[in-house]
């Protein structure tokens, strides 16, 4: 597990969710007499593909998120909107086939779940989302809606 985040989780203005309790031994049993509660667990198949890397900028027009998912088909990434206001986007990378007679010299590609969540802004227009899958990179792009004005209403003075 790398201790560097590309996000800071101490920062009041990060909207990327942080699970305190990510990669602790405690709560990943299904014991109802556990001293904690159960927590999502990471296990060693998860840990090495969790960290998918996804960028996320805002346009004029729109928040755009770019995950990179080698090898990956849309039909194994899943892009979805929890609680109204927080953007999901999960996958899966299934570990090869091993046949009886193969011999492994090298394994370096990772295989897993991955789940990242972002919190959208109040101006994201979340019924608009789409999403398009091209060269190994998912892109996610979530409408804003249009700024408000403030509007100046005058006010007579009199006396």
């Amino acid at each position: 597990m790398s201790l560097i985040r590309r996000s800071n989780v101490f920062d009041p203005f990060s909207l990327d969710l942080w699970d305190p309790f990510q990669g602790f031994p405690f709560g990943s049993g299904s014991s109802s007499n556990s001293l904690f509660p159960s927590f999502a667990s990471t296990n060693s198949e998860t840990a090495a593909f969790a960290g998918a890397r996804i960028d996320w900028k805002e346009t004029p027009e729109a928040h755009v998120f770019k995950a990179d998912v080698p090898g990956l088909k849309k039909e194994e990434v899943k892009v979805e909107v929890e609680d109204g206001n927080v953007l999901q986007i999960s996958g899966e990378r299934n570990k090869e086939q091993e046949e009886k007679n193969d011999k492994w010299h090298w394994v370096e590609r990772s295989s897993g779940k991955f789940l990242r969540r972002f919190r959208l802004p109040e101006n994201a227009k979340t019924e608009q989302i789409s999403a398009a899958m091209g060269n190994g990179v998912l892109t996610v792009t979530v409408p804003k809606e249009e700024a408000k004005k403030p509007e100046a209403k005058p006010v007579q003075i009199t006396g």
